[in-house]
């Protein structure tokens, strides 16, 4: 029997906190994986403009290519989608290339979950991504390479395979990702995370494409010199410069990643992105600021990557529990979002001196379940 509440529509409004795209992406995915339809107004009301991007639209394909759905709604500029869920069948082999220099980051976070689960062992899923591969308002490549992917294998036991065929700039875009997501037939393990444990060595690369190398190097030698003045040790900074050749990047551009390591395997992330206007220096002394305001409130995971894991804590078979440091509106609506799709339960521990311990009570996400919720 099917039941009806699995097929009535969750509505979702898409101007709640962080009120942009990344609302939508973790409202998509779940609504994929889970089979469960949604319709979201107001979509992206806080950004200006309001309404879809190129980037948007061929992330809400993506997954319904995924997953057989069916869509209203999804153009250029649309405040109201209707995204309907049909069957996932692994593997798959996609394509998403929205055309500009949208980031390709934010297709690889809408397509994730929707791939990772499978009711028996299968060949891995292949996905090609076109856009931009570092550019502002999104994790950068970079990051989703040393830090995100890294983080799903080592808590999650979810190894993706992710290669940069040739990095695309701002306005050009024009950037090649390849990403085999090989799926899982059980659920995900919990993950708990409280104590950092000391920095032991803060690696990072500064890169340019289609620009002079003097300029890495001055991005570089400006996040040293910012790092050496947060009290960071001289000996614990290994940062390189890197100048991309011509078949390496589609455009010019460039940024920086910094990656501090912790003795208990955390990895904690600072980064810039070079735009028009900003001097190298701006954008090596912006990502050490950030790196060192992350370190300062001892979480175990930064800024960018505590939104990014509330989905998997969610779908996870137990309890989850991360010490992070202050929320930022992207994980409030992650959780949020989470909880509605998915039923799971967050609690929030939120400390004066600046740290937060964010637990859930995963729901144990298997394609046997999905079945029993349908």
């Amino acid at each position: 029997m099917t039941s009806t509440v699995a097929h009535a529509l969750v509505h979702i409004d898409g101007s709640f906190c962080e009120g942009g795209g990344q609302l939508l992406r973790n409202a998509v995915a779940l609504s994929a994986l889970l089979s469960k339809p949604i319709s979201i107004a107001n979509v992206r009301s806080n950004r200006k403009p309001p309404g879809l991007r190129k980037q948007h639209e061929a992330g809400i394909n993506l997954a319904a290519a995924i997953c057989a759905g069916e869509t209203e709604g999804v153009h250029f500029g649309s405040t109201s989608i209707t995204f309907k869920p049909g069957k996932i069948e692994l593997p798959k082999t996609l394509t998403a290339d929205p055309g500009t220099a949208g980031s390709t980051t934010l297709l690889l976070q809408v397509s994730l979950p929707c791939l990772l689960f499978s009711s028996s062992p299968t060949a891995p899923s292949l996905l090609t991504l076109r856009g931009g591969t570092n550019a502002t308002q999104a994790p950068q490549i970079d990051y989703t390479q040393h830090i995100f992917l890294p983080f799903m294998k080592r808590h999650f036991g979810v190894d993706v395979a992710l290669k940069i065929q040739r990095r695309g700039y701002f306005p050009k875009g024009g950037g090649v990702v390849f990403c085999s997501v090989p799926p899982i037939t059980e659920a995900l393990p919990p993950v708990t995370l409280m104590e950092r444990g000391p920095v032991q060595v803060i690696r990072g690369e500064a890169r340019v494409g289609g620009l002079p190398y003097i300029l890495a190097e001055r991005m570089k030698n400006a996040a040293r010199a910012r790092l050496l003045a947060g009290g960071i040790s001289p000996t614990t900074i290994k940062i390189d410069a890197v100048r991309e050749t011509q078949e390496q990047a589609f455009g010019s551009g460039g940024g920086i990643l910094l990656c501090a390591e912790t003795s208990n395997g955390c990895v904690i992330g600072g980064s810039s992105v070079s735009t028009k206007g900003k001097a190298p220096e701006e954008v090596g002394d912006e990502a050490a600021e950030e790196l060192l305001r992350n370190l300062r409130h001892d979480g175990c995971v930064d800024e960018h990557l505590q939104d990014q894991i509330i989905i998997f804590m969610a779908l996870a078979k137990g309890r989850s529990a991360v010490k992070t440091g202050p929320l930022t509106d992207h994980t409030r609506t992650a959780i949020k979002i989470t909880e509605q799709m998915t039923g799971a339960t967050f609690h929030l521990e939120e400390d004066p001196s600046g740290f937060v311990i964010i637990s859930c009570d995963g729901i144990g996400f298997t394609c046997q379940y999905s079945n029993l919720i349908k």
